[in-house]
C-alpha cells in the first residue's frame, strides 16, 4: 500500500485531499498542529468507512515537532510516496507594502516556507525509496509574479503582499527542489487549489474543499511521464501550466 504524509490534514483542502487519496487505497498520514483536531479528522473518514487513516502531530514552525513526527512515521514504514506541503496561514488582511511591519512577513514565511523546507528535508530519505515519489507544494495564483505585475488589467488587487510574498518563495523553492532531483523519479509540483471555500477565506470562494482536493490529488499521482517543476492552476487556466 502507498502511503502520503499531507501536512494541515484536519480540515478544508488538507482533509479533503487526504479523503481522496485514502479512497485511492493510499495509507494517509493526516499532519495536524493539534493532534486533538487531527483525531477528530480521522474519526470523520473512519465513519465513512476509510480506515487506511491515521493522525499525526506536526507543527510544521516547529523543528522539534517536524523530527517527532518523522520519527512517529519511521516507526511506521521505511517508504513514503507522496508529501503533499498543504498547511499554510493567510497573516491578517489587509496587507500593505509600506506598513507591514517585519514581524507579520516573518510569521507567515515561518509556515508559508520555512515550514516547507523543514518538512521535505525531514521526510526526503523516505521518499527516496519510493519507486515513483511525489511531492506536491500548495501555492496559489496569487503568487504568479507575471499576474500580479499586471498592474492596469489589475488581475488581482495588491492588498496580500506578505501572503503572496511567501507564496512566491514556495515557488521558487519548488523549482530549485525539481531540479536539484531532476534526474531521479521525483515529481515536484506547485499547485493552485483554487479559491476555495474554507475557513481560511471566511467560506468564501468559487471552488469548494472536494474541487480543491481533486486538483492536488492529481499532481500526487502523475505517472512518470507527468510534469515536474510546473505551476498548475486548474481554476485559473484549466490543464494548463501558469505563469510564475
Amino acid at each position: 500500500m502507498k502511503s502520503a504524509l499531507i501536512t494541515g490534514a484536519n480540515k478544508g483542502i488538507g482533509f479533503e485531499t487526504a479523503k481522496i487519496l485514502a479512497q485511492k487505497g493510499f495509507f494517509v498520514y493526516l499532519g495536524s498542529r493539534n493532534l486533538e483536531n487531527g483525531q477528530s479528522a480521522i474519526e470523520k473518514l473512519k465513519a465513512e468507512g476509510l480506515e487506511n487513516v491515521s493522525a499525526i502531530e506536526l507543527d510544521v514552525t516547529d523543528q522539534r515537532s517536524v523530527e517527532g513526527a518523522r520519527a512517529a512515521i519511521g516507526e511506521r514504514t521505511e517508504v513514503l510516496d507522496v508529501l503533499i506541503n498543504n498547511a499554510g496561514i493567510a497573516g491578517g488582511f489587509e496587507q500593505s507594502s509600506l506598513e507591514t511591519p517585519a514581524d507579520q512577513y516573518l510569521s507567515v514565511f515561518e509556515t508559508n516556507l520555512f515550514g516547507v523546507v523543514r518538512v521535505t528535508q525531514a521526510f526526503i530519505d523516505l521518499l527516496k525509496k519510493s519507486p515513483e515519489p511525489r511531492i506536491v507544494n500548495v501555492s496559489t495564483s496569487m503568487a504568479s509574479l507575471s499576474l500580479a505585475a499586471d498592474i492596469y488589467g489589475n488581475s488581482y488587487p495588491k492588498r496580500y503582499v506578505v501572503y503572496q510574498s511567501s507564496k512566491s518563495a514556495l515557488n521558487m523553492y519548488t523549482i530549485n527542489l525539481a531540479y536539484e532531483l531532476r534526474d531521479t523519479a521525483f515529481k515536484v509540483n506547485a499547485v493552485c487549489p483554487g479559491w476555495t471555500q474554507t475557513d481560511f477565506t471566511g467560506h468564501q470562494g468559487t471552488s469548494t474543499p472536494e474541487e480543491a482536493g481533486q486538483r492536488i490529488a492529481k499532481y500526487a499521482l502523475i505517472g512518470q511521464d507527468g510534469p515536474t517543476g510546473k505551476y498548475f492552476s486548474e481554476e485559473y487556466l484549466p490543464g494548463t501550466v501558469c505563469p510564475w
